[in-house]
């Protein structure tokens, strides 16, 4: 039994490795990610938050005509420096909100096109975000798929737990010739044996260049 979680342990150590190399090749950057954010619901964020500050602002300038104080009490007598720091609190507020909303948007859109199940992560994204926030998203971050490469044979697009491609048959996941452990497309040396991959592949190209 122990064995057999041993094997488990390292498979996922493995697979994790892989996914991490593949992910330092994905290259992302914020504004080109905020762009898949829908634009009605950057749209609708924004005309929320322009509706809760002039909801605050009536509210609170109406208080002393209720028989209400003007809110900071402090600055009861001042009612534009009051005005000025209910905006501040309401844009604090406004900024966490939208940032949350935004980061669930984003892990579904995201979810999507990395081929992973879109309403299961969303759910997740939300659900784990309310004892802490921001939780279920963090997770999602570590645990994401890397978005589908293209073929180093064909340069088809192929999707990261793809074993082979379905275009031309390339094997994504190359083994160890010497140790026959699986390896990444970047590794230089067998990270169990220590085999030196740059040797194996010369010796493979040279004789099809000379066939050539």
């Amino acid at each position: 039994m122990s064995d057999y979680s041993q094997k488990v342990t390292s498979s996922f150590n493995e697979r994790m490795r892989l996914i991490r190399l593949r992910r330092k090749k994905e290259n992302l950057r914020f504004w080109d990610e905020f762009r898949i954010i829908p634009r009605w619901l950057i749209v609708l964020v924004i005309l929320l938050f322009l509706l809760a500050q002039g909801i605050a602002l009536l509210v609170n300038l109406s208080a002393p005509q209720r028989g209400d104080q003007i809110f900071p009490p402090e600055l009861k007598y001042d009612p534009v420096l009051a005005s000025l720091a209910l905006a501040g609190i309401v844009t604090a507020v406004s900024l966490v909100l939208a940032a949350f909303v935004f980061l669930i948007a984003y892990v579904n859109r995201d979810a999507k096109r990395r081929g992973m199940h879109v309403a299961l992560w969303t759910l997740l994204a939300l659900l784990l975000s309310w004892p802490f926030p921001f939780l279920g998203v963090i997770i999602y971050f570590l645990l994401r798929e890397p978005l589908p490469y293209p073929c180093p044979q064909c340069g088809n697009s192929v999707g990261a737990r793809f074993n082979f491609c379905p275009n031309c048959k390339c094997n994504l996941h190359p083994s160890c010739p010497q140790c026959n452990r699986e390896i990444a497309e970047t590794d230089k040396f067998c990270p169990y044996c220590g085999n030196d991959l740059k040797t194996v592949a010369s010796s493979i190209e040279v004789p099809a260049q000379g066939s050539v």
